[in-house]
């Protein structure tokens, strides 16, 4: 059996680790699409990128959320 701390240790690195590969995975997907949305559209850049920009910092968001939730999983409970 674990301990209490080596659980709460696992669970903060299970949250930080999954929480931080769909974001991850999502930014690659997003980087991908618009690169070859501009590889096909060139006029189109601009709108592109701003939306790809913005869409990232969402993706980006849950990452920063997910760490979190492990920080306070390590720290506080």
């Amino acid at each position: 059996m674990l301990e209490a701390e080596a659980a709460k240790l696992l669970g903060a690195g299970l949250a930080a680790g999954l929480g931080m590969l769909g974001p991850g995975i999502g930014i690659g997907i997003l980087g991908a699409g618009a690169l070859n949305a501009i590889g096909r559209n060139p006029e189109a850049r601009g709108p592109i990128l701003t939306n790809m920009i913005l869409a990232i910092a969402f993706a980006e968001a849950l990452g920063i959320y997910a760490l979190i939730v492990a920080v306070i999983l390590a720290l506080v409970v």
